[in-house]
């Protein structure tokens, strides 16, 4: 998989799933327009037609996979959808879910959002004993565990292929006249189960309900798997209750503002990290400005706590497309100021707090800081509303090698200090971060604390790696 350059964690996977509606195809698009923030390489949408699972995948953005010819051929009441970001597997159209086969047990298909910690162990003991993999991403292995004759035709055959696995994962899964819907028993990603009229709603995140009128019923619940078919939805549970291990960088970065997530609304959480940021970091400042769009609503609550006013010093180009690229390397500088450009009149003279919600590598932050003190700015204090990351992740999000994060090669914050060049420079705590979102001891954190709440071997630490 290609690096990424960027000084944010690549996003997640999103799902969408409607059961029963006339218009279920049209409707998967739009959920997914609403969660292409959590995958940008690839989009792929199935549905049920005659009684048989027919499926589109594609390169690109959703408005690039899918044009009037793909919705004039694709009908039907039952339909589920994927955005794509790989954690695990190349970036290929090969890779693209949601994925779908025929087998002894019938026709399936499958869309996953996570990481499965076990999965290269169970995708080497499957190889052994005769499965043929069509993709290199961990999602194709629960298909084969579905496959195995211990499985198919034994009791509740999906329950049984989630206990063999470990790790993070959101499942759908669509037969010709049912759908599934399943999360790991820790709860790592989000799922969340709507009503529309007379059918029943998937979605990674609210927001996908909300642009589509979807009534929010609940979420999934951690090791809960919830059957979807014409007589309603019935829920069993596969794996026992255990405690939860919520991804906390869902609402520190991934979700969207306006998406509840985990039992609270993300942009209430950003802007109380924002606060609590103000009171544990304050600066002697002029201004307070966001590093658009992911730390807005944070410094919103950093202007509101400390008092000062709240300014776009930073203006963000929507128009760049995911595809560019700098023809050379000392251009490369210009192609990030294309995405983000500081404005000199309004930090100009000015004692300047940015506010962002994590630094990774280092380098594009280091650039925005200086495209502040180009502009004129007096000062330049840098404020994060999370933790040093100094870990790798292993649950679905593309945390790079400890080798690339600054956190973990610059041991102190005053060395981070001193390499992005600016004045002062302050992390939100994780006492804090975790007091903003009201958690009690059920978010994950190990990309801050390196304690990983579900153990992995070092085979798959060091796939991973290579994976990335």
């Amino acid at each position: 998989m290609e690096h990424c350059t960027s000084d944010h964690p690549r996003e997640a996977c999103g799902l969408f799933g409607i059961f029963n509606h006339s218009r279920a195809v049209e409707l998967t698009y739009y959920g997914l327009f609403a969660l292409q923030h959590r995958g940008q390489e690839s989009a792929g949408i199935a549905c049920v037609m005659a009684d048989r699972i027919k499926s589109f995948l594609g390169m690109g953005l959703v408005g690039e996979v899918f044009d009037d010819d793909f919705f004039s051929k694709f009908q039907g009441s039952i339909a589920m959808g994927h955005t794509r970001y790989s954690t695990a597997g190349s970036s290929n159209v090969r890779n693209a879910q949601p994925i779908t086969v025929d087998y002894s047990g019938g026709q399936i298909s499958v869309a996953h959002n996570g990481n499965l910690s076990n999965g290269w162990e169970l995708r080497r003991e499957l190889e052994e004993l005769g499965s043929i993999f069509q993709t290199t991403s961990d999602s194709e292995v629960v298909l084969h565990l579905m496959a195995r004759p211990e499985i198919k035709n034994g009791k509740e055959p999906i329950a049984a292929a989630l206990r063999r696995m470990k790790g993070a994962f959101s499942f759908l899964f669509l037969r010709n006249d049912c759908m599934y819907a399943a999360r790991d028993p820790q709860g790592f990603r989000p799922l969340a189960i709507g009503r529309l009229e007379d059918a029943w709603v998937f979605a990674s995140e609210t927001c996908a309900f909300d642009m589509l009128g979807v009534k929010y019923v609940r979420d999934v619940e951690p090791g809960e798997l919830v059957r979807v078919d014409a007589n309603g939805l019935t829920s069993t549970r596969w794996a026992p209750e255990t405690r939860t291990a919520h991804c906390i960088f869902e609402h520190v970065y991934f979700a969207r503002p306006d998406s509840r997530v985990f039992g609270r609304n993300v942009h209430l959480s950003r802007k109380a990290m924002g606060r609590r940021l103000a009171i544990e970091a304050p600066a002697q400042a002029d201004i307070v400005v966001p590093v658009p769009d992911s730390g807005t609503s944070a410094a919103q609550g950093y202007a509101e706590q400390s008092g000062l006013p709240l300014e776009q010093g930073f203006i963000r180009n929507h128009y760049v497309g995911r595809t560019f690229i700098a023809p050379t390397q000392g251009q490369r500088d210009i192609g990030v100021k294309i995405k983000l450009n500081a404005v000199r009149d309004v930090v100009a003279g000015k004692r300047v707090v940015v506010v962002d919600d994590s630094v990774i590598r280092g380098t594009t932050s280091k650039g925005r800081v200086k495209r502040l003190y180009d502009a004129g700015a007096k000062e330049v204090h840098l404020r994060i509303s999370c933790p040093p990351t100094r870990h790798p992740c292993f649950y679905g999000i593309d945390f790079p090698d400890p080798k690339e994060l600054i956190a973990n090669q610059l041991e102190t914050v005053e060395k981070i200090r001193q390499y992005l060049q600016i004045d002062s420079l302050a992390y939100l705590s994780t006492e804090g971060m975790l007091g903003a979102v009201q958690a009690k001891d059920d978010f994950c954190t190990a990309c801050f604390s390196g304690k990983y709440p579900v153990d992995f071997d070092a085979a798959f630490s060091k796939t991973a790696m290579e994976a990335r």
